[in-house]
């Protein structure tokens, strides 16, 4: 029987947020997510350092899904493996790592209709040219289903999560049940308040299936994701907690959907209020938080809802 691989978390910091990668200290070394394009050179190199390891060392690039935060440093960590590593994402997630226009193509479509500023195609085009180290084209695309060896026996099964974003993706250390998530677990949400998906139904089949089917013995966020109270879980959480945080995620979610239900099948109305159009499901909610701050959670979540009410 193999032994236990030794996983590392590898915190980078950037704005109000903490960008978590983690490193698998197997045969062949993999990193899950990589931050934005300062996180490997600033964040990585150090750190892998002092556990007496290389970052030329590292063979596998898994990357969670195609937000800026997560593939934002693929590019310079792919490049300090001199090119060795294999970069691995959800088919449909590897357009935005293919091109930073893709970024900015999904700022347009949602959030730039709520959000009412002037200048944000400027800011989210320096944006993507600032935290994307740089485009670049995956060596192998995963749907779900593919196991990965990572060499003396190590292996790691892919399982197709959508819902944060269509190309979400779990990683599962076999053997030892180690689950890397990313965004796909959001609780009450990280910095913002407020959890962050595309596809509701999505998202709820997936937490389902993640704490039904896959039951993680331990759990690892890209987030610092909050409880009900404010309080943010860790980002490695014991079985326990790993499904108290998926049974709270479901929670919140079925809570979102009741009052997008009440409000949102009349059709949206416009207020002078920060959260128009949906300014009654924050007040049943009783979200208080800035909705316009980036990532702009509170509008990305409730427009999913109204697509799904109008069909579209």
């Amino acid at each position: 029987m193999t032994q236990d691989v030794n996983i590392h978390p590898l915190e980078s910091p950037w704005g109000r947020f903490g960008l978590y990668s983690f490193f698998i200290d197997a045969p062949e070394p993999a990193i899950v997510d990589t931050g934005i394009s300062s996180s490997p050179a600033e964040g990585m190199v150090p750190a892998l350092e002092a556990l007496g390891r290389s970052i030329k060392d590292v063979r596998w690039i898994l990357l969670t899904h195609g937000h800026i935060d997560h593939l934002g440093g693929a590019r310079a960590l792919w490049e300090l493996t001199d090119r060795k590593a294999q970069v691995v994402i959800h088919e449909a997630d590897a357009p935005l790592l293919r091109s930073r226009d893709r970024h900015l193509d999904q700022y347009v479509a949602v959030r730039q209709q709520y959000l009412n500023n002037p200048d944000g195609v400027r800011e989210q085009t320096e944006a993507a040219g600032t935290v994307i180290s740089g485009e670049l084209e995956p060596t192998m695309l995963v749907r779900g289903g593919e196991t990965l060896s990572l060499g003396g026996g190590v292996t790691v099964s892919v399982h197709s999560v959508p819902g944060h974003t269509a190309g979400s993706v779990a990683y599962v250390v076999d053997g030892q049940n180690d689950v890397f998530v990313g965004d796909a677990v959001q609780v009450h949400g990280a910095a913002n308040g407020f959890p962050g998906y595309e596809d509701p139904a999505a998202y709820r089949a997936s937490l389902a299936y993640l704490r039904d089917d896959v039951a993680p013995r331990h759990l690892y966020l890209g987030h610092l994701y909050r409880r009900s109270d404010g309080v943010p879980y860790g980002v490695e959480l014991d079985a326990a907690r790993a499904r108290e945080a998926l049974q709270e995620s479901l929670d919140i979610e079925a809570r979102i959907a009741g009052a997008a239900a009440r409000y949102l099948k009349e059709g949206l109305r416009d207020t002078d209020s920060a959260y128009s159009p949906f300014e009654p499901v924050a007040a049943e909610l009783g979200y208080t938080g800035n909705p316009t701050l980036e990532p702009s959670p509170f509008f990305t979540t409730l427009d999913g809802y109204r697509r799904a009410f109008s069909g579209k």
